[in-house]
């Protein structure tokens, strides 16, 4: 990637980003479902836990925060345990300042997803749909707007952005002289007239424009729809998907930009992404064209092995100077950013695996260790011991390869989903943060011996002792390189 581009997520910090939209709050409902309910030809969900996160203008604020922005939300919630619940979660995100409404009259709007395993169930939501309190949002947003660079509206058709804010809302911020990105739900894109860029998904502009193919050509001219139904609007981006990005400016030659994922687990929260990340470049003055290159990047990284819905300016910026040509070094990941991973993992019901070892020289024993654990979960943290931690297990003359090497190669394998080095002379602590449902470790233990096996069986987890194969082992190897020496 060109320097234009590696400067950009360096520059983020400081910017601030003021969204405005319908916020919610998503929460996610685990459990085993192994029967049918007698009353009724329903499944039965034995409910095992739950989880809370930010959703709707939410996620593009924790978005724009976690790529080193400082981001202010202004939406309305209710007087109800939903809306405390969303507020929490706000008063724990540093970077991100709340200027939410209260409105008694109001349900917060919240989603609520039962799974089990790997599959949604059910979703159920709560909300309404009526428009808010006009007066209260504007009186909001232009008391904020002074002190932000650029402004996004987040409209997921809940009633906040309601005809009368936005257009006073986007005459505010263009006499502020703040660019507006629109992410967008309405067939109506005329509505957002006077933005500076929108940005419909594939589905969203074919339902807007009636032009619904699928390739080059019918992305253009939808883009070109769009600009001729706002005459105000400077630009459309439209996403999609694995098709990639294409961007239209009035007065331009429309762009086409290919996908950048190389592998895709899961598009959930990508658009949130994408907004951030334009918002953020656009506030350090990036052409339309260069912000919608970065943000193309970053929704390859969030649709890609991350497993969460947030990139970090870090990782943008190591993307953009070509770092990571191997993408497997994506998934080495030190204990914050790998926690961070495994709750976006949880958050979609995913089953999570751990295991361990030095991984000094790989050979036939490890991979089939590894393809069991695999076997056995969706997602599998590989927990490596430094090499500090190998001498004292192994002696001075180990380990034969470096951290770095060691974590490198285990990345390279698919069966690894995360690698994540540790210290310490058991994994103990690593199992207690991450509390895998599957712990994984070769057949030569008892269930007894396994480091953790007591933690995660009393919280219910599964203990696997894989298959090895016979005469498979490092210290045979380095013994047999040493005869032949």
């Amino acid at each position: 990637m060109d320097d234009t581009l590696a400067k950009l997520p360096r520059a983020f910090a400081g910017a601030a980003v003021l969204v405005l939209g319908d916020v919610m709050l998503d929460r996610f409902v685990y459990g085993a479902v192994d029967r049918i309910s007698p009353e009724a030809p329903v499944a039965v969900i034995a409910v095992e836990r739950e989880t809370v996160m930010l959703g709707g203008a939410g996620n593009v604020a924790r978005n724009v925060a976690a790529l080193g922005g400082r981001a202010v939300l202004v939406g309305v919630i209710g007087d109800d345990e939903a809306g405390r619940t969303l507020a929490g979660l706000l008063d724990r995100e540093p970077s991100l300042d709340s200027a939410l409404i209260v409105d008694p009259t109001r349900r917060t709007t919240e989603k609520t997803r039962y799974i089990s395993g790997s599959h949604q169930m059910l979703r159920a939501d709560r909300e309404d749909r009526g428009d808010a309190d006009a007066a209260a949002l504007l009186a909001a947003f232009k008391a904020h707007l002074r002190e932000v660079d650029v402004v996004v509206l987040s409209d997921y058709a809940k009633g906040v952005l309601s005809p009368p804010v936005l257009r006073a809302a986007i005459a505010a911020a263009n006499a502020a002289g703040k660019p507006v990105i629109v992410d967008p739900k309405s067939r109506d894109l005329a509505r957002y007239d006077g933005a500076t860029l929108i940005k419909p998904n594939r589905r969203e502009a074919a339902e807007a424009t009636g032009v619904t193919g699928s390739d080059d050509a019918a992305a253009a001219e939808a883009a070109d729809a769009i600009l001729a139904a706002a005459p105000n609007l400077a630009a459309a981006l439209i996403t999609r998907g694995g098709a990639g990005m294409t961007l239209a400016q009035r007065g331009q030659a429309t762009v086409h930009l290919p996908a950048t994922a190389v592998e895709v687990f899961d598009v959930s929260g990508a658009g949130d992404t994408v907004a951030a990340t334009l918002a953020l470049a656009l506030a350090r003055g990036a052409s339309p064209l260069d912000a919608a290159r970065l943000a193309n990047l970053a929704a390859g990284l969030v649709v890609a092995k991350l497993g969460t819905d947030v990139v970090t300016a870090d990782e943008l910026l190591a993307l953009s100077l070509g770092a990571h040509a191997d993408p497997a070094q994506d998934k080495i990941a030190d204990l914050d950013r790998a926690l961070a991973v495994v709750a976006g993992w949880r958050a979609r019901g995913l089953k999570v695996g751990f295991t361990n070892g030095c991984f000094d020289l790989l050979h036939p024993g490890h991979v089939s260790l590894l393809a069991q654990a695999k076997a056995a979960c969706d997602r599998l943290i590989v927990a490596l011991n430094t090499d500090a931690s190998v001498q004292r297990l192994k002696g001075p003359t180990r380990p034969v390869q470096t951290e770095g090497a060691r974590a490198t190669v285990l990345a390279s394998l698919s069966s690894a989903d995360l690698v994540v080095l540790f210290d310490q002379q058991t994994p103990l602590d690593l199992i207690k943060a991450f509390r895998p449902d599957v712990l994984v470790k070769g057949a030569d233990y008892t269930v007894e011996t396994v480091v953790g096996s007591d933690v995660v069986l009393a919280y219910g987890g599964r203990v696997l002792l894989a298959d090895l194969k016979a005469g498979q082992s490092t210290t045979n190897l380095i013994g047999r390189m040493n005869a032949k020496a």
